[in-house]
């Protein structure tokens, strides 16, 4: 198990934030100056805290020392990122990913310590969520108020069934990808038969593909 603090709730952070606390594999420490942000947070992060990031001790007393992860996305405050930055390496934090809204900014980021920065028109929230973890087993991803689309691991139960004997069960939701021995398909084969190992991306109404995932793990 591993701890990611996430210092910063913009967009670019929040979205981190709430993305990791959905892994089985991450403890996710939140943190912003802003009491409102926080209180949305909280819906997702148990560990959610209003603090000046600025202040070591303020960021000791909330356990963000000698972390393995640490992800500043603080937005226009260049000095307040700079500041936490500095913070953040006196208290031993080893690997820090910092967000950057221009190039300069990035490289005093990264000549302070910053083991990689992150420029959020580049690089999507989304992406960096997949670089920090190895095996994604579940990931929903919603997009609007009522589509999502669900990306997993093939469950046990339908290794060996076709895509079509999937479909025959439920046809409300839409396979739109699978992952075969490391490659997306993104034309369906619907009489392949799924196998270990294999990642299934599934769209529909956000109810739908929900109770579908649910009623594939009891085929």
């Amino acid at each position: 198990m591993k701890t990611v603090a996430v210092i910063g709730l913009g967009k670019f952070g929040f979205y981190i934030a709430k993305s990791l606390s959905k892994l089985d594999d991450f403890t996710v420490i939140a943190a912003d100056n802003n009491e409102h942000t926080i209180q949305e947070v909280s819906e997702y992060v148990e560990n959610a805290f209003i603090l000046d990031s600025t202040n070591k001790n303020a960021l000791e007393e909330v356990g963000i020392t000698n972390l393995d992860i640490v992800i500043v996305s603080i937005g226009e405050n260049i000095e307040a990122s700079i500041l936490t930055i500095m913070a953040l390496k006196d208290l031993g934090n080893k690997n820090i990913i910092a967000k950057a809204i221009t190039t300069t900014h990035g490289e005093i980021l990264a000549k302070l310590g910053a083991s990689r920065v992150v420029h959020p028109e580049k690089i999507a929230g989304r992406i960096l969520v997949h670089d920090l973890v190895d095996n994604i087993n579940f990931e929903k991803i919603d997009l609007s108020n009522s589509m999502r689309i669900i990306k997993f691991n093939a469950p046990s139960n339908i290794i060996d069934k076709t895509l079509e004997e999937i479909r025959e069960k439920d046809n409300l939701a839409t396979i739109i990808a699978y992952k075969e021995k490391g490659e997306w398909h993104k034309t369906i084969d619907y009489g392949y038969r799924i196998q270990q190992g294999d990642m299934l991306a599934y769209l529909g109404e956000s109810k739908v593909v929900e109770d579908f995932y649910k009623k594939l793990l009891t085929l």
